[in-house]
């Protein structure tokens, strides 16, 4: 279980996530897991019904696939979130979205991520979308 050091700060394995605007302990977990390649973890965060909305990829279903994804997708990428806001939507719900980068081992690209979280405090959505311009894009194709 991690540590709360202040309210928008969360460390584990000797990860720190501060995010201006942002202190929904989920989300900075979110962050927190998936830097520390905990795959599984992250994907617990999500609801039994949960979607990752991945750049290029159909939406994914339930921890299984989000993990699955996750696994073959985000080894060795360093999440940089930096900013966000947080507001409450329908049925006690609320949106996050956060600004920042992610860093590949082939280059980096500015993301943003737009969370929906329950009122349990799961994720029951999180849309990531590359902040790039199309000749950025193409240059990223595998």
């Amino acid at each position: 279980m991690s540590n709360s050091t202040a309210p928008n700060q969360v460390t584990s394995n000797q990860v720190t996530i501060s995010i201006a605007g942002i202190t929904e302990p989920t989300i900075l977990r979110y962050f927190e897991r998936l830097n520390a390649a905990d795959f599984e973890a992250a994907s617990q965060l999500f609801a039994a019904e949960g979607v990752m909305n991945a750049p290029f990829e159909p939406p994914l279903v339930g921890p299984e696939a989000i993990a699955a994804y996750l696994q073959k997708e985000a080894a060795g990428m360093v999440l940089q979130p930096e900013q966000g806001i947080t507001e409450e939507v329908d049925n006690n719900c609320l949106q996050a979205q956060v600004a920042g980068k992610v860093q590949t081992p082939w280059f980096s690209v500015n993301v943003s991520w737009l969370f929906i979280l329950d009122a349990q405090e799961r994720i029951i959505s999180v849309t990531v979308k590359l902040l790039a311009s199309p000749q950025e894009l193409l240059n990223l194709q595998r």
